[in-house]
């Protein structure tokens, strides 16, 4: 990429509540003499957040603000000038298709934290091949959807190649542990919006565990017995009781996609799982039936139209004073595909003490700076054009840790 650009990195979206976080985090953490710039179709908004970023690190080289407007024209004067845009406009599914576009198109690196398996599938189908010759790497859901799960999955394949020398046959994760203090207003509305936009058939296509693949899926794959299916119940060996997981459409699909385009790194019949961790069966019972019961309170007009009514706006969440006990803890255990009667076993942790929404600007960022640091390995990882959290590999667990987010793995005995 031409090093002549002006920016390193462009916040796009720094008014809405991840992309102030996002833009805090760049504040404290990268480097100071970062190039970087915040924009937004308000350039008095975008003028504020500046303002009222510069109390936070007085070292920090300050953004430059920029005015863009969600149009071709100013979006691919945009991406001209920076080597990443972390894009925090949402939902993505109405207003970031063209961001994509432009970026794709120029050459630009991309990444976001959309959880809208819809909207990825649509652009993978439209932009993949565009962005792989232009040589963008454009990395969607980065964020709590579904960067965790992802990058954990990649950590536990890595210990069964190197310790155990075979290729990995299943991963099951679970979501151990989430204390939250709440969905945004940009969360609640994509998912609203998401209702309002997509049919039937869409839905259902996004929902195959395979959605996003990059190349053909293992043609036999494992599947639950009926009654798990029923009640949305199973016990897991090394996990424990697991629930249906709110998170799993999307992270299964975008782990899948990680297994079909590093193939030789998962192995060929790599099949990928998760569930949410819960006490008992009775509470794995009744979490399942209220998430299939609000599921479809959501699919009736009347219902969406009185939450917008009660929920936070878009740009407003939590406060952080209301966050501050919030933490997630991922747990994976992966099974080496060693054709034995007992094949052995990898579990993988992976915590983080902060805010949901802290920790999905805390993943765009540093997601970021592996990009601009790696971009030759990365793009020959993952081949290019529309790709994955995974893809950024032992450097993006690194940069993670750096920044307070624990990794643990451990080969488990049989």
């Amino acid at each position: 990429m031409d090093s002549s650009r002006v920016y390193d990195i462009v916040v796009l979206g720094p008014t809405g509540y991840t992309g102030r976080l996002c833009a805090e985090h760049i504040v404290k953490n990268l480097p100071t003499n970062l190039k970087w710039a915040i924009a937004g179709r308000s350039l008095a908004k975008v003028e504020n957040v500046a303002r009222e970023l510069r109390t936070l690190n007085a070292d920090r080289t300050e953004p430059d603000t920029l005015a863009v407007q969600l149009n071709q024209d100013e979006l691919n004067t945009l991406a001209q000038k920076t080597r990443l845009i972390i894009n925090c406009v949402g939902p993505y599914h109405l207003y970031s298709t063209p961001v994509v576009e432009a970026c794709a198109t120029n050459g630009t690196h991309y990444v976001d934290a959309t959880g809208e398996t819809p909207w990825v599938k649509k652009i993978i189908e439209k932009y993949h091949e565009t962005a792989k010759s232009s040589g963008a790497i454009v990395i969607p859901s980065l964020g709590i959807e579904s960067a965790p799960a992802d990058i954990l999955t990649w950590m536990v394949v890595k210990r069964v190649r190197e310790e155990l020398s075979c290729d990995t046959k299943e991963v099951t994760c679970a979501l151990e542990e989430m204390k939250s203090s709440g969905a945004s207003g940009g969360t609640l509305n994509t998912i609203l919006t998401s209702f309002d936009a997509l049919t039937i058939s869409e839905v259902l296509s996004s929902t195959k565990p395979f959605a996003l693949a990059a190349s053909t899926p293992p043609k036999n794959v494992p599947s639950e017995s009926f009654l798990s299916k029923v009640l949305g119940v199973r016990t897991v060996r090394d996990l424990g009781t697991l629930a249906s997981s709110p998170t799993a459409i999307a992270d299964i699909a975008i782990v899948h996609r990680s297994s079909t385009l590093m193939r030789e790194f998962y192995g060929p019949r790599f099949y990928f799982r998760q569930f949410v961790r819960v006490r008992n069966n009775f509470r794995g019972v009744a979490l399942h039936f209220l998430f299939m019961i609000g599921l479809a309170l959501l699919c009736l007009p009347p219902v969406r139209w009185l939450l917008q009514r009660i929920i936070y706006q878009p740009g407003q969440g939590p406060t952080m004073e209301a966050s501050q006990n919030d933490r997630v803890e991922y747990r994976a255990v992966a099974t080496a595909d060693d054709k034995t009667a007992a094949p052995k076993r990898v579990l993988g942790k992976l915590k983080a003490q902060s805010g949901m929404y802290v920790f999905t600007g805390l993943l765009m960022a540093e997601a970021a700076m592996v990009i601009l640091h790696n971009e030759e390995k990365v793009r020959r990882t993952s081949r290019g054009g529309i790709v994955t959290p995974a893809t950024l590999g032992q450097e993006f667990i690194d940069r993670l840790e750096n920044v307070g987010v624990t990794f643990e793995s451990q080969v488990l005995n049989n």
